[in-house]
């Protein structure tokens, strides 16, 4: 499980050191697409399967498709190098807007990266609705 905020840098050659904690699920490999939000989702190699899997058994709708070519067709299998260094390619950069500064944090069966300041105003927006947010996740609760 992925859980906490980290504040890594990008290097001059679009690499990204993983955090220490993360480095043990992504050592085998890992899938970095694009995501909701213009943030990037890194995920273990199983997982996106399963995700992958989950989308292809669905209806062949426009959305369905739609998702499908989004999520496909901007991912790149990497695998971590001895310092937990991994580069992201620079259609992601680009789509993320990352430059220097990230943010990295863990949405439990992912990763996310994000340019900080795009996730200082998302977190900021966000944060006053979090305690509404539970009745759509946790109905009943």
């Amino acid at each position: 499980m992925f859980l906490g905020t980290h504040t890594p840098k990008l290097d001059e050659k679009g690499r990204l050191i993983l955090p220490a904690k993360f480095r043990d699920e992504l050592a085998a490999g890992l899938v970095i697409t694009r995501f909701q939000e213009r943030c990037l989702a890194i995920w273990p190699i199983a997982t996106f399967v399963e995700v992958a899997q989950s989308v292809r058994g669905t209806s062949s709708s426009q959305q369905v498709r739609d998702y499908q070519r989004m999520l496909a067709s901007g991912a790149s299998d990497e695998t971590p190098d001895k310092q937990g260094r991994i580069t992201i390619p620079p259609h992601l950069r680009t789509y993320a807007s990352l430059e220097k500064d990230c943010v990295v944090v863990g949405a439990i069966n992912r990763v996310e990266v994000w340019d900080a300041t795009a996730w200082e105003q998302y977190a900021e927006a966000k944060e006053s609705a979090f305690s509404d947010l539970d009745e759509g996740v946790f109905p009943g609760a």
